[in-house]
């Protein structure tokens, strides 16, 4: 084996090193979070996910305070007829489990992000590296701004809209709270995640994977997946789909316009 062959086998070795090492660190990181809020359950329970029943959760308060400025049928409303039970011997142990651990993920996620980063950034050129500073600011706050739209928007609008629906007097809501934490701590991640669309082009951008003329090309059909996205995470009604579709949208035009930057850099 010649030197350069050594070396370049070396190099390699190298990088699954560093890989293996940052994803240590962000396992751990997130490990210690969702333990914090494992210990503190109670707490992120009564405070995050079950005020999302009651009428003076700020989503609906403020829905109600439009229908009210604009003299629009009222759209105040009262508790949610929601019961929550665990029907099986682990049901709480598992799904309290399940929500830390999401939870940890969300809240150390710029840490994640910063160490992905670390990782790609020596593999870029000097231009590219310019274009893409500021990666790390701009990826953590699209997610926290995701996360944020997917707590005080589609996850009320989900719990309202499921847990006031009935086909008769005789049913009641009775949801596991497996379905019920589920279904917020989901749907608010998925929505931060969405919100890295120009994050995700950009990247792909760089490695010539899409161009800004093809993501102008096929504006039409991202539409059509955008819309089958918001139907999926989303309460099935045009209204909350609208809702989660528009900001969607407008990033992914964002994105077009970051990988016409980037064809400008490599210029």
């Amino acid at each position: 084996m010649n030197e350069n062959t050594e070396n370049s086998e070396m190099s390699f070795l190298g990088h699954l090193e560093e890989m293996r090492w940052r994803l240590v660190k962000s396992t751990i990181a997130v490990l210690v979070v969702a333990i914090i809020i494992f210990i503190n359950t109670r707490l992120v329970i009564d405070n995050v996910f079950m005020t999302m029943k009651s009428p003076n959760f700020p989503t609906y308060r403020f829905f109600c305070w439009v229908s009210q400025q604009l003299g629009f049928e009222n759209m105040c409303l009262g508790e949610i007829p929601i019961n929550l039970q665990s029907i099986t011997t682990t049901g709480q142990f598992t799904t309290n489990m399940y929500f830390a651990f999401i939870g940890g993920f969300i809240i150390t996620f710029p840490f994640i992000f910063y160490q992905f980063w670390s990782f790609l950034k020596p593999a870029l050129k000097s231009n590219e590296v310019s274009v893409a500073k500021g990666s790390v600011f701009y990826g953590s706050l699209l997610f926290t701004l995701g996360i944020l739209f997917g707590y005080f928007v589609v996850s009320p609008l989900s719990v309202q809209f499921f847990g006031t629906y009935s086909m008769s007097d005789e049913f009641s809501n009775n949801f596991t709270i497996t379905s019920y934490l589920s279904m917020i701590t989901t749907t608010t991640l998925f929505s931060g995640l969405f919100f890295e669309l120009p994050m995700i082009i950009m990247i792909l951008a760089k490695l010539d994977i899409v161009s800004s003329g093809l993501l102008k090309k096929y504006r039409k059909h991202a539409l059509v997946g955008i819309l089958i996205l918001a139907a999926v995470i989303t309460p099935p009604d045009i209204i909350s789909q609208v809702l989660v579709a528009i900001p969607v949208l407008i990033l992914y035009e964002i994105g077009i316009l970051v990988a016409k930057r980037i064809e400008i850099s490599k210029k």
